[in-house]
């Protein structure tokens, strides 16, 4: 499968390199970067760590696309956004670990997932997708039980809570049957008053070189439930990223998740 990297020279761009050069059943047709960055026109293998791949990186994603069957895409919601038109135009796969999407955002990729298939999550981890799983049956089992979502990140990114956060957020809302935009909390400060019943509340810290580490706490009457994910290595997002590519060839155009890729979707 011929897969293109965009974000080819940011920290998870060329892990995405390296991890589909290092792949088998996978093979890179391109790597894309901002026009006005300085890894344009630098091999994408020596870029990503590894040995000349023959691949230079390019500012202009068309002549890529055309003759591509997917495109990984860990950047900015507005260079999603750009790459999700191209990508239906070219009735591509398309693999989203972008985070910080609005609603607005993801309203434009719904369009988009009409000509292509698209599959996006907050976090591409297998273990990250397995966690939000047992995060819902949790909260539907302990509907009386408090949810607090803690995360941490390094000190160079940009958006909180973080998209795993926001996912395992989704997850637990699902397992009570109420929306996430009504019962979260983001963020306490001052004299807040008593924990709202039903609320599900975030804590994000960042420092450091963390990769991301993720709690989902339920608190009851007298105990409890701590449910933990800690990412080691980028190398687990890419590795599920190109899993989620496989998984879409073929697929019908649509807006998946990973859950649908590792079979957790619920009806």
């Amino acid at each position: 499968m011929r897969l293109v990297v965009v974000g080819a020279g940011g920290r998870m761009g060329r892990e995405l390199v390296r991890a589909v050069l290092e792949t088998s059943g996978v093979e890179l047709a391109g790597a894309v970067e901002h026009p006005s960055r300085g890894e344009v026109g630098q091999d994408a293998g020596r870029l990503a760590g590894l040995a000349e791949a023959g691949v230079a990186v390019t500012g202009d994603p068309l002549p890529l696309f055309a003759q591509a069957d997917g495109v990984l895409d860990f950047t900015t919601p507005a260079a999603t956004l750009e790459f999700a038109m191209l990508a239906a135009q070219a009735r591509l796969v398309h693999v989203i670990g972008t985070t910080g999407l609005s609603h607005a955002d993801l309203a434009k990729l719904d369009a988009a997932a009409r000509h292509a298939v698209l599959v996006r999550s907050g976090n591409m981890s297998l273990g990250v997708n397995l966690l939000a799983a047992l995060v819902r049956r949790a909260a539907a089992a302990l509907p009386d039980y408090d949810v607090e979502i803690v995360e941490m990140h390094h000190r160079h990114k940009v958006d909180a809570p973080s998209g795993t956060a926001l996912l395992l957020g989704e997850a637990a809302a699902a397992g009570r049957g109420t929306d996430l935009d009504t019962a979260a909390v983001r963020g306490r400060d001052g004299h807040t008053g008593a924990r709202r019943d039903g609320s599900i509340g975030f804590a994000a810290l960042r420092g450091g070189s963390v990769v991301g580490d993720h709690s989902v706490i339920l608190a009851g009457q007298g105990e409890r439930i701590e449910l933990t994910h800690k990412a080691e290595d980028r190398e687990i997002f890419a590795a599920g990223a190109i899993r989620a590519a496989l998984w879409g060839r073929g697929k019908k155009p649509g807006h998946y998740s990973m859950a649908d890729v590792l079979g957790l979707a619920e009806e």
